[in-house]
């Protein structure tokens, strides 16, 4: 009895200290929300992979920038698949994009995505998956 109290507290004690770790894991305070920047660009690289997706941009703010390599962060694979229609070729390297986002606060080239537009087709897609879902999402992002 006394051997299966101390393995159940064992556990118990293991999952309440693994806890914080995975609670921080997922804090989006390094991103600046009040704050969307634009790039425009060609992506160079996409991480299709757990438990982020990564979309690598070469791309600029402003038209006479020199072009500089932009690392967004998108939701997992299965959050984009499941509800945001995202498939692993939606986005892929050698596409003209322009993108939304939410920059990090301490300056480096990168973000959090917000919205990425395919330049050639008009097509986009969001990180927002609870809004991709939402009926009328495109007359919405028009207005």
């Amino acid at each position: 009895m006394k051997h299966k109290i101390f393995t159940r507290l064992a556990a118990f004690a293991i999952v309440i200290s693994a806890s914080p770790l995975a609670l921080a894991h997922h804090a989006t305070t390094m991103f600046d929300r009040d704050k969307v920047m634009t790039i425009t660009g060609v992506v160079k690289e996409v991480q299709w992979t757990n438990p982020h997706v990564g979309i690598f941009v070469t791309g600029t703010l402003k038209d006479n920038d020199t072009p500089a390599l932009w690392v967004l962060e998108v939701s997992s694979p299965g959050n984009l698949t499941r509800a945001g229609n995202w498939t692993r070729s939606s986005v892929k390297a050698g596409d003209k994009v322009s993108v939304d986002f939410w920059p990090l606060r301490n300056g480096s080239k990168g973000g959090y995505l917000k919205k990425v537009t395919l330049t050639d087709t008009g097509k986009f897609y969001t990180a927002d998956i609870r809004a991709q879902e939402s009926p009328n999402l495109e007359e919405r992002e028009q207005k």
